[in-house]
C-alpha cells in the first residue's frame, strides 16, 4: 500500500515520509507537492528507494534433430 505522511511543525517545517513506492518513482508522485509547500531543506532516502524491480524474461530454445538409422 502506497502512503505519504506529513508532519508539520508549530515552525512550519513539514516533514514528509513515503512508504509502499519502490525505485524513483516515489520522487516523481512528491514532486508537485514539494512544489506547492515550498524550498526542500533534506531528503534521506529509504532503502525503498534503492529497491529495484527485476524483471525476467524466461526464453525456451528447443532443438529437434532426427536420426536415420
Amino acid at each position: 500500500m502506497e502512503t505519504l505522511e506529513f508532519i508539520i511543525y508549530p515552525d512550519g517545517r513539514v516533514q514528509e515520509t513515503v512508504t509502499g513506492i519502490t525505485g524513483t518513482s516515489c520522487a516523481d508522485v512528491t514532486a508537485k507537492i514539494e512544489a506547492a509547500l515550498g524550498r526542500v531543506i533534506t531528503q534521506e532516502k529509504t532503502s525503498e528507494f534503492f529497491a529495484q524491480t527485476i524483471e525476467s524474461e524466461n526464453l525456451a530454445t528447443t532443438q529437434t534433430t532426427f536420426s536415420e538409422w
